[in-house]
């Protein structure tokens, strides 16, 4: 098992006792549902349905003093406890920013608890492992009591990063820009972050709309090349035209942000697809349920 502290992620923590219902009415998944064993991945929208924040969030057993921790952008979370009291108006919530506080540690390779900090499974994608939100100090002792003998490796968190790019799952920041992406584009409804069948939330409309016409033109997807990645935010070009733009990347794998359609029409003519100098071979993540290029029927 492998755990790295994550120096990205901030730490929000919401509570009081209308907490469930107003973080249900505000973001993409249904937080009612939720139990300290069912971790959410969601968001939150602006009323046009693009993303100002994605987090996971768990919550606390009511034996540890309850509440919900949201495991977000640590760059954000300061605006992200601003949005929450700007919606508040008479609910009875308390959202405070811990990021100085607490941390999270990424788990993968292995299972395991410890009693060092609030530990729940990362809901995208169970190849993602577990995560731990923690004080940063408590990294070496929640380490070794993980695992089954030897506890966990502590690594960098660039391993975690490579971890993530392999499996193609975006990254908010790198991946796509907060304020700048729909939740179809950036995979948030093939990665368990949209829930279709829950009641109204900020931007519900606009993503509906999105997911009952189908009308997803730009997608996050992974792709390989024989030489190292560019870097992000390098378009991404089928001769003379922009088909989209680099994310993030490890080595030769990496994900981008491309319009399906162009991409069909470079693959269909034998366009070549380019990066700055690296031809990229564009691939369909292997979790991922949207039609690709040249398929028909999926979901």
């Amino acid at each position: 098992m492998k755990a790295a502290l994550l120096p990205d992620r901030g730490v929000v923590k919401v509570a009081g006792d209308d907490a469930r219902n107003f973080l249900n009415g505000l973001f993409t998944a249904d937080i009612g549902k939720m139990t300290p064993h069912t971790p959410r991945f969601t968001a939150l929208l602006t009323p046009q349905g693009k993303i100002i924040v994605d987090c996971i969030v768990a919550e606390a057993p009511a034996e540890d003093g309850g509440g919900f921790f949201l495991d977000c952008p640590r760059a954000l979370a300061g605006d992200l406890v601003g949005k929450l009291n700007f919606y508040k108006l008479r609910a009875k919530v308390m959202a405070e920013d811990l990021s100085a506080t607490l941390g999270v540690l990424a788990l993968w390779d292995g299972t395991g608890t410890t009693e060092y900090g609030l530990c729940y499974p990362d809901p995208r994608l169970p190849a993602l492992g577990q995560r731990v939100i923690l004080p940063p100090h408590l990294v070496k002792e929640a380490a070794a009591d993980l695992g089954t003998n030897l506890g966990a490796e502590v690594v960098e968190a660039s391993a975690y990063e490579a971890h993530r790019i392999a499996l193609g799952v975006p990254r908010g920041g790198l991946d796509f820009m907060y304020g700048d992406a729909f939740p179809h584009e950036t995979d948030m409804d093939q990665l368990n972050g949209v829930d279709f069948a829950k009641g109204c939330y900020v931007g519900q409309e606009v993503v509906s709309r999105i997911e009952h016409r189908g009308s997803v033109r730009k997608r996050i997807v992974q792709f390989t090349t024989d030489t190292f990645a560019p870097d992000a935010g390098v378009p991404v070009m089928a001769g003379s035209k922009q088909i989209g733009i680099m994310g993030s990347a490890a080595g030769p794998q990496g994900l981008a942000m491309l319009r399906l359609d162009y991409l069909s029409d470079a693959q269909a003519s034998g366009t070549p697809i380019m990066a700055g100098s690296a031809v990229i071979r564009p691939c369909k993540p292997a979790w991922a349920r949207f039609e690709w290029p040249g398929e028909k029927g999926t979901a």
